[in-house]
């Protein structure tokens, strides 16, 4: 089952980076986009949990 991250879980994913910073990383495409259901935004936490993992092997 896919599990759906809020904005503050993915804040907190990611050692409580600021908002702001999360919207620029979006921005600049280090971090997925994300799904927007109803007025609210949710990642899916696979698909972050991969996008990370694809950025921390590309620097290794």
């Amino acid at each position: 089952m896919q599990t759906y991250l809020t904005l503050n879980e993915l804040r907190a994913k990611l050692g409580n980076r600021s908002r702001s910073a999360i919207y620029a990383d979006l921005a600049a495409g280090r971090l997925p986009q994300p799904i927007k259901l109803g007025g609210r935004i949710y990642w899916a936490e696979g698909d972050v949990d991969a996008h990370l993992r694809s950025l921390r092997d590309e620097a290794a």
